[in-house]
């Protein structure tokens, strides 16, 4: 149970957290409480490669990890409206990562080594701007008593830019993701 594993756990408690919050329309504190579990991603996989602690549990739980926040908080900003996430994003979110999820377990019970993609990392990262972004403009949305202001309209341009560019990353990704898997089963 090393550093990289104990961060991947405070992540996921982070997340169970995070849905918490969502469900109650504390947005602040679910946009700061997103912020502090996507960045124990980077942290853990830092600490992981630099000091040599890559271990099975951590190969395994990370990417678990990641999916239950990502998908879960897609799936809570789907079902809110106005949070600029529509419920059908995530579920193209959702289909991709059991989708990639269930041909690196197969290639990799082949012997195969499946490993993230620039392209995945990079679906990864702009899926957490998207969701911190949308998780802030719910919190303006409650802050807001009149007309919508500069930064409401701003961080609702953002929001939608981001997830439509997530969107397109995450279906990118899967189909790259395919194409080495079909690769490597010929």
């Amino acid at each position: 149970m090393n550093l990289p594993n104990q961060l991947t756990l405070a992540r996921l408690v982070l997340s169970i957290v995070l849905f918490v919050l969502i469900a109650f329309q504390w947005y602040l504190a679910a946009t700061i409480t997103f912020i502090v579990a996507a960045s124990t991603d980077w942290l853990d996989g830092y600490f992981a490669r630099k000091y040599g602690m890559v271990t099975v549990l951590g190969r395994i739980l990370d990417p678990i990890v990641d999916k239950v926040i990502v998908c879960g908080t897609f799936i809570f900003l789907g079902s809110i409206a106005g949070s600029g996430i529509a419920a059908w994003m995530a579920v193209v979110v959702v289909v991709r990562e059991l989708l990639v999820t269930a041909l690196r377990s197969f290639l990799e019970q082949q012997g195969k080594d499946f490993s993230a993609a620039m392209s995945g990392k990079l679906k990864m990262l702009v899926q957490c701007i998207a969701a911190g972004l949308s998780l802030f403009y719910l919190y303006l949305l409650q802050q807001r008593e009149g007309p919508a202001g500069d930064l409401d309209e701003i961080t609702a341009y953002a929001v939608m830019i981001t997830a439509w560019t997530a969107i397109v990353l995450t279906i990118y990704s899967g189909v790259t993701y395919v194409r080495a898997a079909m690769r490597l089963m010929s």
